[in-house]
């Protein structure tokens, strides 16, 4: 019998147009969002960079589609909650959130305020049309339809877990990089920050990646967990005052946390096996 994880076959073909297709659009919004004069075209831009964010799905869906042993698999993914360990949900559920709280507590010993516990409603970026909740929101569930229904498990074929993180850690890092450009989004607002909090966007991607990676295999590659894990990821960091200096300590805090679960569950990192 054929493992399912052969099928997932196609790496190059998904994770190159989920690549360009997202950057072509993303450099023309980040090109029109820098126009003093807009126009018309600031209807368009919300409209490219929705796009842009839901083209890696439109491939996932496109070989799903094209093979029906895949789409079986997918369907038995998505909502399968069956032997998902209580702890593993709460871990889903609450890790990010009591991240970023314990994380702003430290940094008041440290001398910041705890002004940044106040919750202001207001997200720390623009998106022109759209309101930034529901990007926040949208965001997570659409990446997670493609990057742990197809991309994670055709690394996941060929590599053991921990490179397969490490590996699609670096394509993300890139994936986001246009959204620097775009005046006024998230991406921006870290780079117009200084270089220490943008390194820090990127180490915090490295360690968000093994950790989810971590919770996809004990759910048994559930597409559900992975994507509510991003988008409480998402919404916690966003709905506090949090200093950014309070985002590197939370970056250190799960720092610690993955060094401990690649130390106690290294087989599972390790193994060139697929674990099930």
């Amino acid at each position: 019998m054929i493992n399912i994880l052969d099928k997932y076959n196609k790496p190059i073909f998904f994770y190159g147009l989920s690549l360009i297709i997202p950057w072509v659009l993303w450099f023309i919004v980040a090109y029109f969002s820098h126009l003093e004069n807009q126009g018309p075209i600031v209807f368009l831009i919300p409209s490219l960079g929705i796009l842009g964010l839901i083209s890696p799905v439109i491939v996932a869906g496109y070989l799903f589609h094209s093979d029906r042993e895949l789409m079986e698999d997918l369907k038995s993914r998505i909502f399968n909650l069956q032997k998902f360990n209580l702890f593993y949900f709460a871990i889903t559920f609450f890790l990010i959130p009591l991240s970023i709280v314990i994380a702003q507590l430290i940094s008041v010993l440290f001398g910041h305020s705890l002004s940044q516990f106040y919750i202001s409603g207001k997200p720390s970026f623009n998106s022109f049309i759209f309101s930034p909740w529901f990007i926040l929101i949208f965001a997570p569930i659409v990446e997670e339809l493609a990057w742990h229904s197809y991309g994670t498990d055709t690394l996941r074929r060929k590599f053991n877990l921990f490179n397969t993180s490490i590996i699609f850690a670096i394509y993300w890092v890139f994936w986001h990089f246009p959204l620097a450009f775009i005046k006024g989004y998230y991406h921006s607002n870290v780079v117009a920050e200084g270089l220490l909090y943008s390194f820090n966007f990127i180490a915090s991607i490295f360690v968000f990646v093994l950790l989810m990676n971590w919770l996809y295999y004990k759910a048994k590659r559930n597409i559900f967990v992975a994507t509510i894990f991003h988008l409480i990821a998402n919404v916690s960091n966003e709905i506090f005052a949090t200093h950014p200096n309070s985002k590197v300590i939370q970056t250190v805090l799960l720092l610690i946390i993955t060094i401990i679960l690649l130390i106690n569950d290294r087989e599972m990192f390790f193994n060139r096996a697929i674990i099930e």
